[in-house]
């Protein structure tokens, strides 16, 4: 009898240990599953927790960003947007695993940096420091300068591309002065007059230097150069690169500088309604920067700058295929005009909380 209770419970524990080793197995298939249709799909298996993203940003930045479409997904995938009221303490608020802003003025910004070093588990999009930088447009512009690509960068394949800024000059004086300093600068027809302080997308085109003397500085004055009415917005979030084109001003010919005297204004060269991605341009045109180029000048970008949510508007030189220059740079663009945003951003945000 004490050798069958003894058999029978040894072959019980067994059956226990294969019981417990079959729910293991299926376990690990489950999580191995997940991890797999994650990565199928370009995306993050939902985290463990709730990931809390305040957000603090105009009426209207909120409402073009945070697009139902967005707000879903994100529940979806485990992220909840919650609403920073600026005129509270920021530290009162929350917890969050990221803050995610656009504000101006300095004691926002203040409030930002304190709340950065009290708050170092936090990941703050981006440093205000960081983003000033943008404002103004001589100092956006000198980082891609500053990078050298103006020479040719060769690429995986024969193609070659090279990435400069236009020829520009910096004017703060008295605007009757500009007709002399602009031929001493040698910038050619026509020029194109932007406020210095990135505080609105307007512009100026004008086809004689005289004309200039009508604007009010500070300005940036760059020569115009002539890209087939289509520039390229590049978004870039994080690592991840998304490319729309956009039409723009047209190409100058030169009989049309001694008719068309005079500057011309423009509230605003691209936008949303002005999508040529689905036109029937030229190849030449039309087609997109090399992968390979746009990713160097992203990651370069991205470490000088010390931006991780930004857009790049680049033209390509008519006429060529390989010359490109960036004419403007801005934080936190208009996503919800990107194409798949919803998708990119979230991935994006995840990525944050899982590198920490």
């Amino acid at each position: 009898m004490g050798g069958e209770v003894t058999c029978n419970k040894v072959e019980e524990e067994e059956k226990v240990r294969n019981e417990e080793q079959v729910e293991v197995e299926v376990e690990e298939k489950v999580v191995v599953q997940r991890k797999y249709t994650a990565v199928v799909e370009g995306g993050f298996p939902p985290p463990t927790k709730v990931v809390v993203v305040g957000y603090a940003l105009t009426s209207k930045k909120t409402k073009s960003f945070l697009q139902p479409k967005l707000e879903g997904l994100a529940r979806s995938k485990g992220i909840q947007f919650v609403s920073i009221d600026p005129n509270k303490c920021l530290s009162d608020q929350g917890p969050f695993d990221i803050v995610l802003h656009k504000l101006s003025g300095k004691e926002w910004r203040h409030i930002l940096e304190d709340y950065r070093k009290n708050h170092p588990e936090v990941t703050v999009l981006d440093p205000p420091d960081a983003i000033q930088h943008l404002h103004n447009r001589q100092s956006m512009l000198q980082d891609v300068a500053d990078l050298n690509l103006s020479n040719a960068y060769a690429l995986c394949s024969s193609r070659v591309g090279k990435v400069g800024v236009p020829k520009q000059l910096i004017f703060k004086k008295d605007p009757s002065t500009i007709p002399e300093a602009v031929n001493k600068a040698g910038l050619r027809l026509p020029i194109v007059a932007k406020p210095l302080f990135a505080k609105s997308h307007e512009l100026s085109l004008a086809y004689d230097e005289f004309s200039l003397q009508n604007l009010e500085p500070p300005l940036v004055l760059q020569e115009f150069i002539n890209h087939g009415g289509v520039l390229f917005k590049v978004y870039i979030v994080g690592e991840a690169i998304k490319v729309v084109r956009r039409f723009s001003l047209p190409d100058v010919i030169k009989c049309e500088l001694t008719k068309n005297a005079g500057v011309y204004h423009f509230p605003r060269v691209s936008c949303a309604a002005a999508s040529a991605d689905e036109a029937d341009l030229d190849p030449c045109v039309g087609e997109l920067p090399p992968r390979p180029l746009l990713e160097k000048l992203a990651k370069e970008l991205r470490r000088r700058l010390g931006l991780r949510l930004f857009n790049l508007d680049i033209i390509r030189e008519h006429g060529t295929r390989d010359r490109y220059y960036v004419i403007d740079i801005n934080y936190f663009p208009g996503y919800g005009k990107m194409p798949e945003y919803e998708h990119i951003f979230t991935d994006f945000l995840l990525s944050l909380v899982q590198r920490k």
